[in-house]
């Protein structure tokens, strides 16, 4: 099955939303599921390296993408967010975030089995 995740959220929001939202990939990609991720709004820091946890939260959302993106799952982040979303605006986005657009993310909707946000 294809399954789509799109992340919204600031990172480190004070919720655990994003943290469940890659713990679900995780799984999804262990059933044996193509799983995309697209990146948008505040969401776009997870891609960046100087995205760090908060002290006192004990997971990594930058590093479980990374591992995500080790695993086979495409990531792409969206081009216009890149340049103006995020608390880390000027610094650069890791190897296997891929620069995307909103046509991409249609493309991406409309082939998916699901489509899932957080």
């Amino acid at each position: 099955m294809k399954i789509l995740l799109v992340f919204n959220r600031e990172p480190y929001d004070t919720t655990d939303v994003t943290w469940n939202g890659l713990r679900l990939a995780g799984k999804l990609v262990d059933g044996g599921n193509e799983v995309h991720i697209f990146l948008m709004n505040d969401a776009v820091d997870m891609a960046r390296d100087a995205c760090q946890p908060p002290e006192g939260y004990d997971q990594n959302l930058t590093a479980m993408l990374k591992e995500l993106i080790g695993r086979g799952v495409v990531v792409k982040v969206c081009g216009t967010c890149m340049a103006r979303c995020g608390i880390y605006k000027n610094q650069p986005y890791f190897d296997g975030a891929e620069k995307s657009t909103m046509q991409a993310l249609s493309d991406w909707v409309v082939d998916s089995d699901k489509v899932i946000s957080f």
